[in-house]
C-alpha cells in the first residue's frame, strides 16, 4: 500500500523528512478496523513527532492523526462496525498514524462520519473535536445543557484547529466567547464561527477585557503559548474559576495567583484514553458520533479551509511548513491518493 513516513528525524525543507514509500497492508485483529483511508488532515502533533533528533527509525514510521475513511475489514471482536461503513477518527498516537492507504484503528476511538460532510471536510474533525469537546465538557467541566449559560471563557488560539472547533463548542454550551486572534483574516474567521467578542493576543489582555467590562473571566482555554500567556491567564481567571491548556509548557508555571485566587489548571491531551487504554476509551466514540450529529444538524460547521490533493510526500512536506509557519487558519486536509 501507498504511504508517506520518515525513517530519520529532519527540517522539513529536506526532501527525506517525509517520504513516498510502499509497506504492507495490515490485517486487523481484535477491535480494531482495517480502514481505507479517504482524506487525512495535518495537526502540530505531527510536526511536533517529526521534529528533529537523533533518531533513526529501523522500519518507516507513519505519521498522521486525523483521517475519514471507509472500513474494509473488521477484526474478530468488532461490534460498532462493518465494513462498507464510512468513519472519522484522530487514532492512537503509539500505533501508525493516517498517512497511508489503509490504517488499523480500534473501534472505540472511532465515529460514524457526518453524513453531510465530504471525507475531506470530515477529516479535518476529530483531532480538534476530541480536543475541544473533552478540554471543555470534562477538563473544565463546563455542562454542555446549558447550565453555564452567560458565563465567559477566554480562548486563546481561537482561529487555530482547536480554537475553530472550540468556539462553537462553547456556544453549544450557551456560553459568552471571548476569542483571540490577530491578523484581520483571523479576526473574521473567529467572528464568523460565533465569537461573541475578538481581542489580539499580541497585545496585553487585561486592559482589552476591561474594556468589555469585565474583570474576571470564568473559564480559559490556552491552545497556543501557555508560556506565554500564563500569567495573563492567572491574573485574568475569576476566583475558583478554571484554566486548560494543550500546549505544553517549557518553562515552569507560577502557582501562587491560581493558589490565592483556589483556581485549578487541568491539561487536556486527546490521546490519553488510547495510550493508557482507559476503562472508558469508547467515550472518544460516543463525542464523535455527538460531534458527527451536530454537523448534520447544522449547530457545528466544519473548519476545514485548506484542501489539497493527492496524498503524498510533497503535499505533506508543505503542509507541515505551512502549519509551523504559525499563520495557518482552520485546518489543513489532504484527500486522494495518486
Amino acid at each position: 500500500m501507498k504511504a508517506v513516513a520518515l525513517t530519520r528525524y529532519l527540517p522539513i525543507d529536506d526532501p527525506n523528512s517525509l517520504m513516498d514509500v510502499e509497506l504492507d497492508r495490515p490485517e486487523p485483529s481484535g477491535r480494531d478496523l482495517l480502514v481505507a483511508t479517504q482524506a487525512i488532515a495535518v495537526n502540530p502533533v505531527d510536526y511536533k513527532v517529526r521534529a528533529p533528533k537523533d533518531q533513526v527509525e529501523e522500519s518507516p514510521k507513519v505519521l498522521g492523526w486525523d483521517a475519514a475513511g471507509i472500513v474494509e475489514a473488521v477484526g474478530p471482536d468488532v461490534t460498532l462496525f462493518q465494513p462498507g461503513d464510512e468513519v472519522f477518527y484522530a487514532g492512537d498516537i503509539t500505533r501508525q498514524g493516517s498517512n497511508s492507504e489503509f490504517q488499523l484503528v480500534d473501534e472505540r476511538i472511532v465515529g460514524s462520519k457526518p453524513k453531510s460532510l465530504d471525507f475531506a471536510q470530515a477529516a479535518a474533525l476529530p483531532l480538534t473535536s476530541i480536543t475541544a469537546y473533552e478540554a471543555f465538557f470534562e477538563r473544565l467541566g463546563i455542562d454542555v445543557n446549558g447550565a453555564n449559560q452567560g458565563e465567559t471563557i477566554l480562548i486563546v488560539g481561537g482561529a487555530g484547529g482547536v480554537g475553530s472547533i472550540g468556539i462553537q463548542l462553547a456556544k453549544i454550551a450557551g456560553l459568552t466567547v471571548i476569542a483571540t486572534a490577530s491578523r484581520p483574516e483571523t479576526i473574521q474567521w473567529v467572528t464568523d464561527l460565533g465569537a461573541d467578542h475578538v481581542i489580539n493576543h499580541r497585545e496585553s489582555l487585561r486592559p482589552q477585557i476591561e474594556s468589555l467590562g469585565l474583570k474576571y473571566v470564568d473559564f480559559i482555554a490556552l491552545f497556543n503559548d501557555t508560556d506565554g500567556h500564563w500569567d495573563a491567564a492567572t491574573d485574568l481567571i475569576r476566583p475558583q474559576g478554571h484554566i486548560v491548556s494543550i500546549v505544553e509548557n517549557s518553562r515552569p508555571l507560577a502557582q501562587d495567583t491560581m493558589k490565592t485566587k483556589a483556581a485549578s489548571f487541568s491539561w487536556e491531551f486527546m490521546f490519553a484514553r488510547s495510550m493508557f487504554q482507559t476503562p472508558d476509551m469508547i467515550e472518544q466514540h460516543n463525542l464523535l458520533n455527538q460531534i458527527a450529529a451536530w454537523i448534520d444538524e447544522g449547530r457545528v460547521r466544519a473548519t476545514a479551509n485548506n484542501v489539497k490533493s493527492p496524498i503524498n510526500a510533497a503535499n505533506l512536506r508543505q503542509s507541515h511548513a505551512e502549519l509551523e509557519s504559525g499563520k495557518a487558519i482552520g485546518k489543513i486536509v489532504l484527500k486522494g491518493w495518486a
